[in-house]
């Protein structure tokens, strides 16, 4: 039978009790200490009357007490939301709605809009903020003290949800994706098996918690990993943090790596001690990805998966990475998302259902342990992502005679931005609500930053003009800076079909023409 989630953190705490859990770069919390405060949330929570499946939610930024209150809900028997900072404000109301929170920690950066929160999901029967007091809601430093350290019972299965992390579909509405205990086990050994750790490794925290660097986390806990939490992913910091704390493992989306390799002191710090350095989210360029391993060393590793089959659908090691680098045959590798990781199955199917074989073009499916339980309260959802027990990335790929996959195009229209992922429909409607709009359409376009940047096409209305400054502040105001376009381009008239449907594949093949991939 599968262990449960928290059995990963008290593994680690007991073999390694005084060991970091985790640093914010001043101060540190021994896996003895941590423990001792996940055991006081999680009577906390049992204390303010929430049953076992409680959805709980976490919105803050990296944060140490954020991992903490992650830890003590785990440990409550209870189900983790993590909700993403980054969104607008309104976006996470939804969120929190549609996912029925019962209790919410947040951040003080938070803190204005909490009252908001609370008014539109009246689901919600407490808060705390993590960090200091605010007005409505006790710090977590005084919540805590009124709890004991007493182990809360809950009887729970690996079957059974432990996180609920949020995706969407072609709509932009959010999804919950339901995340099991079996299927954080999967993916824990997974990165297990491939990272062979030999000893207890420095996680340089930079990506958010609520995304990859939350699930490499998890994949360490047992082995006693320390979390070396950063307050932004800034370049100089990043590559202070690995020389000052011996870094040996992180995440980052390429357009932070491109920063980086761009920095002036990019050679002024030791990386030596790195031993896995993790990208994804957006392909990485080619000639970035060679000048990445001449600086970091032979730890440059790829990996490919969604909220739905985290990280390890495929995955590109370090010994990948050398081998296709030293030999001119393999060098095509490089484009590649790797091969499929050691506890799950990775295929290219057709639209009937068929798996199709080596060099041939399909939908990117999966299949094991890792797979989500499904979509919360929404069956049709997951049975559409669903085939004959595959799951279906809507990734366009092709799988070569030695099982490396190339992810080549996407069916759904989703944008993978610095990766984080862009819906065109959201940005569209917020553009539509322009007055001197008449209709537009918004497409991933190639951008060696950010993999790929939201650029919008309009069409202007009869005897108006659009100015681009003014749409773009526009959709961040309503969308936050992630989402809104990065460019805009006034054209005559949209390309439609003989019915008026806008044809957004004619769109976006006139920014990626002459590329090998169309994403």
């Amino acid at each position: 039978m599968a262990m449960l989630f928290i059995d990963y953190f008290d593994k680690g705490a007991a073999a390694f009790p005084d060991r970091h859990f985790v640093h914010d770069g001043e101060n540190g919390w021994t896996y003895r200490d941590m423990k001792a405060l996940t055991h006081r949330i999680a009577n906390g929570l049992v204390a303010s009357g929430l049953g076992p499946d409680a959805a709980v939610a976490t919105y803050a930024p990296n944060h140490p007490m954020g991992l903490a209150c992650q830890y003590g809900i785990l440990r409550a028997g209870m189900v983790w939301l993590p909700v993403n900072a980054r969104n607008s404000v309104h976006e996470n109301i939804e969120v929190l709605r549609l996912l029925e929170a019962r209790f919410l920690f947040f951040h003080s950066s938070i803190a204005a809009d909490v009252p908001g929160i609370l008014e539109a999901v009246p689901s919600i029967r407490g808060c705390v903020c993590i960090d200091a007091p605010a007005a409505g809601a006790a710090s977590l430093n005084d919540w805590v003290e009124d709890h004991g350290t007493d182990r809360p019972y809950f009887a729970k299965t690996p079957q059974d949800v432990a996180s609920m992390p949020t995706t969407s579909g072609t709509t932009g509405r959010p999804k919950g994706v339901m995340l099991t205990h079996e299927n954080w086990e999967a993916m824990v050994a997974a990165y297990q098996i491939v990272m062979r750790l030999e000893e207890p490794p420095v996680h340089i925290v930079a990506a958010p918690l609520t995304h990859a660097a939350g699930y490499l986390s998890a994949t360490m806990l047992s082995v006693g990993g320390t979390n070396v939490i950063l307050p932004r992913p800034d370049p100089l910091l990043i590559m202070e943090a690995i020389d000052r704390h011996r870094g040996t493992a992180l995440f980052l989306p390429p357009t932070v790596i491109y920063s980086m390799l761009a920095h002036p002191r990019l050679r002024d710090f030791d990386y030596s001690s790195l031993r896995f350095f993790l990208y994804g989210g957006a392909p990485m360029s080619v000639q970035k990805l060679r000048e990445a391993i001449d600086v970091f060393g032979p730890v440059m590793a790829q990996t490919y998966g969604q909220t739905e089959a985290p990280m390890t659908a495929t995955l590109f090691t370090p010994r990948d990475h050398v081998q296709a680098l030293a030999d001119p045959a393999l060098a095509k590798r490089l484009w590649s998302a790797g091969r499929e990781g050691p506890l799950v199955r990775t295929e290219i199917m057709d639209d009937d259902g068929n798996l199709l074989p080596a060099g041939e073009r399909g939908e990117v499916v999966c299949r094991g342990s890792v797979v989500m339980k499904g979509y919360y309260r929404n069956e049709q959802a997951t049975a559409d992502v669903s085939t004959a027990g595959w799951h279906r990335t809507g990734d366009i790929g092709v799988k070569d005679e030695d099982g490396f996959v190339y992810i080549v195009d996407r069916k759904k229209d989703m944008i993978i931005t610095g990766g984080f992922n862009v819906y065109p429909t959201e940005v569209e409607q917020v553009l539509w609500t322009h007055a001197a709009v008449q209709d537009c359409a918004v497409v991933g376009a190639p951008d060696e930053k950010w993999g790929e940047a939201v650029t919008a096409v309009i069409e202007v209305k009869p005897g108006m003009q659009a100015d681009e400054a003014e749409l773009i502040a526009l959709c961040k105001e309503r969308l936050g800076s992630v989402k809104a376009p990065k460019r805009i381009e006034v054209w005559p008239a949209l390309p439609r079909s003989a019915v008026g449907k806008v044809l957004k594949r004619e769109i976006r093949r006139k920014f990626w023409e002459g590329r090998e991939r169309v994403i």
